[in-house]
């Protein structure tokens, strides 16, 4: 749920940017300043003012790029100085200043008339990049894995992870409770892992030895049974993944 701060001179177009933003049900709030002062003071004011402050209290700061004394581009660069700085969504009338925009690190670049599909669009990107920064962030050294569900954080044991599936720069691990997707690739939990007893099987998934119930050839191919999930093991590791299964503890 987004903190969201909209920044026009113009009465009319602020009024209108915020009932749209309103309307958006990943918007927690929208607050309107009609003014570079009044919007750096509405961001820096909730923990601090000035460069180096905290502007957490604002996920996002969306700004007109004309107006009166700073502009948007103005307020861009001194929202920069802070320490954790809001993203930033330009909304302007004007075309030409799209390479200055993005070479501040704006989110996106909305032009008015502002369309509903459109700024729900910008919303959407922003509020993937929140999510982000403010996901946990695993240690894989550790004998627990920050995960979240449902805005509270729990730890879950490394020593209760079956498997581990990748997705993209992310892994979702899978335990006899459900699963839980964490923000570190797959290939970081393989090096660090190793020494307690996981194994790549595929480019897909990391698996627990102690947790593999079965072995399976068929027609050449190989796939191992974890709990109730029948996992492929590739040509490639398939050869590492019999040595290490040859070799656990018990066998």
């Amino acid at each position: 749920m987004l903190r969201v701060l909209a920044v026009d001179d113009e009465e009319p177009a602020l009024e209108e940017l915020l009932y749209l933003l309103r309307s958006d049900p990943r918007v927690h709030s929208a607050e309107g300043a009609l003014s570079a002062t009044e919007a750096l003071r509405r961001i820096g004011g909730a923990l601090g003012t000035g460069a180096g402050a905290d502007a957490a209290a604002v996920d996002v700061v969306f700004l007109d790029i004309h107006m009166a004394g700073l502009t948007g581009l103005d307020i861009a660069r001194l929202l920069a100085g802070f320490t954790r700085p809001p993203l930033i969504v330009f909304v302007t009338a004007h075309e030409g200043f799209a390479l200055q925009a993005f070479d501040l690190k704006a989110v996106d670049y909305v032009l008015k008339p502002v369309r509903r599909e459109r700024l729900a669009e910008a919303v959407r990107r922003v509020a993937e990049l929140v999510t982000d920064r403010t996901a946990p962030v695993l240690d894989a050294a550790a004998d627990q894995v920050p995960v979240e569900l449902g805005g509270v954080v729990r730890f879950v044991a490394v020593s209760d992870i079956a498997y581990a599936e990748a997705h993209g720069d992310y892994a979702r691990l899978h335990t006899a409770d459900g699963s839980h997707l964490v923000r570190v690739p797959l290939s970081a939990l393989e090096e660090r892992w190793r020494a307690r007893g996981f194994v790549r099987i595929h480019r897909s998934h990391l698996v627990a030895l102690d947790r593999i119930d079965e072995l399976r050839l068929d027609a050449g191919s190989m796939s191992v049974r974890v709990g109730a999930a029948e996992l492929q093991v590739s040509r490639r590791h398939a050869r590492a993944l019999r040595d290490r299964l040859m070799h656990r503890p018990g066998r």
